[in-house]
């Protein structure tokens, strides 16, 4: 070997950085379990016993893969890392669920352009915590470090989840008949999707920055940005346990009406009031200080949905009460008919698929 020539090291790679971020972040995993889990964590591949399957007359396996997009850069700028790794694993788990898929295990990438062990760390601890909160096993992932083509400071994240349901109980547009009702389950904010809108509007020349504080908001915008997405799993398999759930719909990249139809058969519209419930302050903040007009604010975020439940209309009452019981606010807002020839709802203009979406109303007053 030559003294002094080309290293891993001098390429930019720290071996030995990524062997203590390792370290750090086994507790956190240690924590993120379930007993089918083979082996312990570090090998080449994780395992999960699945020989639950058997009392399945029909397991299916499902999966999905996301990130949490821009929504780092402010993670970045704050410094706060952990709360992207809940938000990771609400996209890619709430995704699985949304067909009545219980979830099983997840898996995840970190590109960094340089490992700082106490960063990956809290970010592996968000993921751990978010898998805990979503009832499945965080299995294994990858820190890969890319000098050169990331700065020092800069990072990404992904995940892939899988989760099994019964043939049988598989939730879908199949199930979804006139007259079911709607119910609503409140977002904790704007989750993790039009983050590149929010950003240009309130952190840009003209918005009022991280550092503000805004009293209709109670804390600053930095701070409001980075609440985590809500993840409704648990609360989607125990509404689904106890009642008769046809479809779940996930709203994120697209809105509200654009993610509903996608569970809606063709012959089917909703009607969606949205005088049933007001945004939270933080889209009336990004709408004023933006000028951003209702259609795209509409297509781009939540609204302060961030979860769907379709179902037989005599159910909701009990549906509500049990989220309520659980800790997640829900009403009814709206309900399924059947689609008129030739009908367009707000979905078909935004790009939907499947069944019309038609939001009617004004939102409730504050």
């Amino acid at each position: 070997m030559t003294e002094g020539g080309a290293s891993y090291a001098a390429a930019g790679v720290d071996v030995e950085a990524g062997e203590r971020a390792v370290a750090l972040m086994r507790a956190s995993i240690a924590a993120a379990q379930r007993p089918e889990v083979v082996g312990d964590f570090g090998g080449f591949a994780g395992l999960f016993d699945i020989s639950n399957a058997k009392g399945m007359t029909r397991p299916i396996l499902a999966t999905s893969t996301d990130g949490v997009g821009t929504k780092i850069a402010v993670a970045r700028a704050m410094d706060v890392h952990h709360t992207v790794g809940l938000d990771l694993v609400a996209m890619v788990i709430d995704d699985l669920v949304v067909c009545g898929a219980e979830p099983l295990y997840m898996t995840d990438y970190i590109a960094v352009g340089a490992v700082v062990p106490e960063r990956v760390a809290d970010i592996v601890r968000g993921i751990a915590e978010g898998c805990r909160l979503a009832g499945c096993a965080l299995v294994g992932g990858e820190t890969a470090e890319h000098p050169g083509l990331m700065a020092p400071d800069e990072y990404d994240i992904a995940g892939a989840g899988t989760g099994i349901v019964d043939g049988a109980r598989l939730l879908g547009p199949e199930r979804v008949r006139a007259g079911d009702a709607v119910v609503a389950m409140a977002s904790s904010g704007l989750h993790s999707n039009g983050y590149s809108l929010a950003r240009l509007v309130l952190l840009g020349d003209d918005g009022p920055g991280l550092d503000a504080h805004i009293d209709d908001l109670g804390r600053s915008v930095g701070e409001e940005l980075l609440e985590p997405t809500r993840i409704y799993a648990q609360d989607c398999l125990a509404l689904s346990a106890a009642t008769d759930v046809h479809a779940f719909s996930h709203v994120t990249g697209g809105g509200l009406a654009a993610n509903l139809a996608r569970v809606l058969p063709e012959h089917l519209a909703a009607d969606l009031d949205r005088a049933t419930w007001r945004p939270q302050p933080i889209y009336d903040l990004i709408g004023s200080v933006g000028r951003v007009s209702a259609d795209d604010m509409e297509r781009t975020f939540n609204m302060g949905i961030g979860m769907i439940a379709v179902m037989p209309a005599d159910a909701t009452d009990y549906a509500v009460e049990l989220l309520a019981d659980r800790g997640l606010t829900a009403w009814v807002c709206g309900s399924v008919r059947d689609r008129v020839a030739g009908e367009r709802g707000d979905a078909d203009a935004k790009g939907g698929a499947g069944g019309a979406v038609r939001l009617r109303g004004d939102y409730a007053r504050r």
